[in-house]
């Protein structure tokens, strides 16, 4: 099956399955649109109840009425529309995206595309309004200073290798042609900002995509290596390659197939402060000297579409959208590039942001196999991963009731723990005390790498055997009691030391001879 020709088609695809809310009585963006869409996060609603919202009928607060729709939480409300957003099914989405990784398949670019079919350009930018054009929202209403935008996909180019990048960067929207931007160091875009002001270059040429087929948006979250084309990962999930046009006032290309398209460029002698705005940390924070956009034009669809995610607070549709592509990233570097074969899954805690803790299963063949993964992780991300905890295969690392069995059981803090320097938490404010006049000074972080596995054989979990739990949960729905989900571990089962004296004694006692058992134990008394 071909994957979705655009945001439209999958919109259909999200209410064909039941994944869509249609809202169509007048929602301010400014004041109601995103604390709606919140409390599916906040409000105790099961993850698999959670659902994209389409905004049908957008006001702002002086009373504007747009004749653009807002489409929130379509591409990671939940793991099966991130699934829906991939083309494939919840349990196949770690392996598609490992694979999207390694056989990647290049854009190509095209003549036109429906991304242009209105341009605004010169005079006519400022008839039609600019960005007012567009409902951005104001993501968390009482904080925020101005409408940002959340899902906002910045394109650039290397200076020196003229290698694409897209990367979502928050957008504040600053006056009808000008964006400002949070953009630190080691963001992709940042060195290329850094090099176009080292090359002499007063300006570092940039666009900003939104609303393009949900792979695009996907990988623009990801943490694809510098100098890969985030767009050759999208191809790999499309199964074909993402069809470009070249923007009218700046050398760059950019989906045709997306909603909305602002093309301009970033200085490089002044910087201007953006924020605060909400951050993954759960804190609104992060706000000082930094980027800002100039825009020279704007194109988009006859119609569009204005797409965002709903961010900040975890958990969100952005955590979840990190949570999946970062575990992804970690595994194929851990996996492949680190080459401990011995790995079987990683997870970005999304309460954590998808950032700050970070769990690794794997089924070690000696014992420095945990701390090579430990320290790999650690290194590859340097703004993230402040705690990293490996753990055995029989523990499930999205329950964090596994987790803490685990660190309770499997590890001594003298000998399981290392502290290690050399972070750069940069939105994490227990680095150093938030400045009211910002900075862009970042205080070095630290880590915390934990090796929770087991070191020796261990007796067995006490818990009943499998094939007692398998019966018992059969005779559970046949008496009508509540649906629940088993969580890890549900059945007893080995880990390497149980004699066979032991497994014996257990068969008798279900053979209902205990008493042979008892027998045993009075004919071996021992004299006290």
């Amino acid at each position: 099956m071909a994957y979705y020709k655009d945001l439209r088609e999958y919109i259909g695809i999200l209410e064909a399955n039941n994944r869509l809310a249609r809202i169509k009585r007048a929602i301010n963006k400014d004041t109601e649109l995103m604390p709606l869409v919140r409390w599916q996060f906040r409000g105790g609603l099961r993850e698999e109840d959670r659902k994209a919202f389409l905004f049908e009928n957008v006001i702002d607060v002086k009373g504007k009425k747009y004749s653009v729709p807002v489409l929130v939480g379509a591409h990671a409300a939940s793991t099966a529309i991130y699934a829906l957003a991939m083309a494939c099914q919840p349990g196949e989405i770690a392996a598609k995206l490992d694979r999207a990784q390694i056989h990647r398949i290049e854009p190509e670019i095209i003549g036109a595309g429906p991304a242009q079919e209105e341009i605004h350009v010169g005079d006519t930018l400022l008839e039609h309004g600019g960005l007012e054009e567009f409902p951005v929202p104001i993501c968390t209403p009482g904080f925020d200073n101005a409408p940002y935008m959340t899902a906002a996909g910045w394109a650039s180019k290397d200076p020196e290798t003229g290698i694409r990048n897209l990367g979502v960067y928050r957008a504040m929207v600053k006056s009808p042609t000008r964006l400002g931007l949070q953009c630190y160091h080691p963001k992709h875009l940042r060195l290329h900002w850094r090099k176009a002001k080292t090359r002499g270059s007063r300006n570092l040429q940039a666009a900003v995509v939104l609303g393009a087929t949900p792979n695009v948006g996907l990988v623009s979250v990801a943490k694809v290596p510098y100098g890969i084309d985030e767009l050759s990962v999208a191809g790999a999930i499309a199964g074909e390659p993402v069809k470009l046009v070249k923007c009218k006032t700046v050398d760059l290309e950019v989906p045709a197939n997306a909603e909305i398209v602002i093309e301009g460029e970033i200085p490089t002698d002044y910087l201007e402060r953006e924020g605060p705005f909400g951050e993954h940390t759960g804190y609104t924070i992060g706000w000082g000297p930094d980027l800002y956009f100039n825009i020279s034009c704007i194109t988009h669809r006859k119609n569009p579409i204005y797409n965002a995610f709903i961010s900040q607070f975890p958990p969100s549709e952005s955590s979840k959208l990190r949570t999946i592509a970062t575990s992804a990233a970690i595994y194929k570097f851990l996996k492949h590039d680190a080459n401990i074969p011995t790995v079987l899954d990683v997870y970005m805690h999304e309460n954590s942001g998808a950032a700050q803790l970070c769990l690794i299963k794997m089924d070690k063949a000696h014992s420095a196999q945990s701390w090579q993964a430990l320290s790999a992780a650690h290194a590859l991300l340097p703004n993230d991963c402040k705690m990293v905890i490996v753990v055995d295969k029989d523990i499930d690392i999205r329950d964090i009731d596994s987790v803490i069995w685990a660190l309770c059981y499997r590890m001594q803090p003298e000998h399981d723990v290392k502290v290690l320097p050399g972070k750069m938490h940069a939105t994490d404010p227990s680095v150093a005390p938030p400045k009211p006049e910002g900075t862009t000074e970042r205080l070095p972080g630290s880590a915390l790498l934990i090796d929770a596995t087991m070191k020796w054989a261990y007796p067995p979990t006490c818990l009943p055997g499998k094939e007692f739990m398998e019966k018992a949960k059969q005779i559970w729905e046949e008496v009508g009691l509540p649906r629940f989900t088993p969580r890890v571990p549900w059945f007893g089962y080995e880990l390497g030391f149980w004699p066979d004296e032991m497994r014996e004694e257990a068969r008798l006692a279900l053979k209902g001879e205990h008493y042979q058992v008892s027998e045993k134990l009075a004919r071996n008394r021992m004299k006290v």
